[in-house]
């Protein structure tokens, strides 16, 4: 399947996926065969569905907030290309160096385009700023019952108190990127195995 699937993806594809990403053109094709795999409607692109298939994310408590993460307002299904970009934000900050290319920006998995994909984990209703609702529901996801209301309320409280710095009781992102250290940002995904 690996053959088959690198024979898919035209050279010149995977030399614009490189330089937009970072991945390298093994890491490229071995993607590829696994979002080949992925992809049940076989229709080269992956549904919701396909990603709630995913044993990490149907047992990771943000799963779904990452799940939609892959897919830009009002789409339904990601492209191949789509999920590389997404998947770029998950590659460690200290290849950013040596796979810059001065002319197309900042690299996907830039401190700062790591923290604006955190943010928007949090930022539920796309306002561009983390409210306490937002953050106790993302508390939620990740605790489940495991601590009471009135402690979650709590460490939303001074998770707010501490981060806003305008006193307008929101995270903005400016905020969000202040308060974040460096170590929180350092995502890794083991998308080699699974289902």
């Amino acid at each position: 399947m690996g053959s088959r699937a690198s024979s898919l993806l035209r050279e010149e594809d995977i030399e614009e996926i490189k330089k937009q990403t970072g991945f390298s053109h093994s890491q490229i094709t071995r993607l590829y065969s696994r979002f080949h795999s992925l992809d049940k409607g076989e229709n080269g692109a992956l549904s919701r569905e396909d990603f709630q298939r995913i044993p990490e994310l149907a047992i990771n408590p943000l799963g779904d907030r990452i799940i939609n993460a892959f897919f830009p307002e009002g789409e339904d299904q990601v492209n191949f290309r789509g999920f590389m970009r997404t998947l770029a934000h998950f590659r460690p900050v200290e290849d950013n160096e040596k796979n810059k290319d001065p002319t197309s920006g900042e690299p996907l998995n830039s401190r700062t385009n790591k923290l604006f994909f955190a943010f928007q984990l949090y930022d539920l209703d796309r306002d561009d700023k983390i409210s306490r609702d937002e953050l106790l529901q993302v508390l939620r996801m990740m605790v489940g019952v495991n601590i009471s209301d009135e402690q979650l309320g709590s460490i939303a409280d001074r998770t707010i108190q501490e981060a806003d710095t305008n006193g307008d009781m929101c995270i903005s992102f400016s905020e969000f990127t202040k308060v974040m250290p460096g170590k929180a940002i350092d995502i890794t995904a083991d998308l080699q195995n699974g289902a």
